[in-house]
């Protein structure tokens, strides 16, 4: 039998091969999705691992996470063990500042019992309020997270019926439905802690902890204070020339904030 060679076999090969170069497309969009899920399932559930507040940990845990990395960053962290005393760590599934900002202030009200800085912030948060409604926002939009908050504020003033100790207080944290009620899943950055800084007239320091040189050269840590820049604000009057120290300090890495413990 004769071999069945030329036009007619390599038309019949050209045909059992062509595939149209937009399904090859499709394939690939469909692998880079697929893939992407999977990595953010597993994002997930390492996530899952770390309470949304932990425990206090000496600093010495976080220098051992770099014991065979950059010396610059081991420096840094001997350095801020000059000032402070431990580290909280918080979950890394985006909503990392605001759980490290909420947890901090509650357990600063808590341990200093200052009703008159929960009700100077009340006040705040009732301008809040009227300031979103001026701008036609719903009140269904908000007043679920403004509640959530007051609530907290009133539980951790001592006197009162539904008072919480501090272990309390860091089990409410863990709670899902408390500490992550609709949540962002999106990184704060500048704008973000500044806006909050100013709405409830609290100072955030920020400190960073990275690769980055002083400018003078040599190894320093650097930070910033986030300080309202009107209405009222603690640990300052209008009048004082007092720089306003933040009782709420917080450490960045990139990407992710936790709180840290001042000595």
């Amino acid at each position: 039998m004769q071999n069945q060679e030329g036009p007619i076999a390599d038309k019949e090969m050209e045909t059992s091969v062509s595939i149209p170069i937009s399904e090859f497309d499709d394939w690939a969009n469909f692998a880079d999705d697929d893939i992407m899920q999977q990595q953010s399932a597993i994002h997930a559930e390492e996530a899952k691992k770390i309470p949304f507040v932990g425990n206090k940990e000496p600093l010495s845990m976080l220098a051992a996470e770099y014991e065979s990395g950059s010396p610059i960053l081991l420096e840094k962290i001997k350095m801020l063990g000059q000032q402070y005393a431990a580290i909280r760590r918080t979950q890394g599934d985006g909503n990392c500042f605001f759980q490290s900002f909420m947890f901090s202030y509650l357990e600063h009200i808590l341990g200093s019992q200052d009703r008159a800085e929960v009700d100077r912030i009340k006040g705040n948060v009732k301008e809040c309020r009227k300031t979103l409604q001026s701008l036609g926002y719903a009140d269904f939009s908000f007043e679920d997270f403004f509640g959530l908050f007051l609530e907290q504020l009133d539980i951790v003033l001592q006197g009162n019926e539904d008072s919480i100790s501090l272990d309390e207080l860091i089990i409410k944290s863990r709670d899902q439905s408390i500490s992550n009620y609709e949540p962002m899943g999106e990184e704060s950055d500048h704008v973000d802690i500044a806006a909050l800084s100013d709405a409830l007239g609290v100072p955030i320091r920020v400190v960073y902890l990275d690769r980055s040189f002083c400018d003078k050269g040599g190894v320093c840590v650097n930070h910033h204070d986030f300080v309202p820049t009107f209405g009222d604000h603690s640990n300052a009057s209008s009048h004082s020339t007092e720089p306003i120290k933040p009782f709420i300090t917080l450490l960045y890495r990139p990407g992710h904030y936790d709180i840290l413990n001042p000595k």
